[in-house]
């Protein structure tokens, strides 16, 4: 099990609309090891002790970082406390809590709690 440092990122996702592109592209310039999940999905595992994270087709390109925290209510409540917003309540998948929230320019980041 990897382990994450409380306000540090833990995961990433890059999104555009090849997939096959974007394999291509961060295997080939960083040497990242692309392993697909299923249509539209792979993993992508970075140096060790860095971030992994997920390269997913979607119709546009973004980048989301995933911030990992120790509680997830209380970032959110940060988020809106200093001008940002939640763009998505909290969900719990078994496996971690998540959420997301918009800083006050727009940009959302996921917040992970585990």
């Amino acid at each position: 099990m990897t382990h994450h440092i409380p306000n540090g990122i833990g995961h990433f996702e890059i999104c555009g609309p090849d997939i096959g592109a974007l394999q291509d592209f961060y295997q080939g310039v960083f040497g990242w090891q692309i392993i697909p999940k299923g249509p539209g999905y792979a993993l992508a595992e970075t140096p060790a002790g860095t971030a992994n994270g997920a390269l997913t087709e979607a119709e546009e390109a973004k980048v989301t970082i995933g911030i990992v925290v120790a509680d997830i209510e209380a970032a959110l409540g940060g988020a809106v406390k200093h001008g940002g917003s939640v763009a998505m309540p909290v969900v719990d998948n078994g496996w971690v809590r998540k959420a997301t929230l918009a800083d006050p320019a727009g940009n959302q980041i996921t917040v992970i709690q585990s």
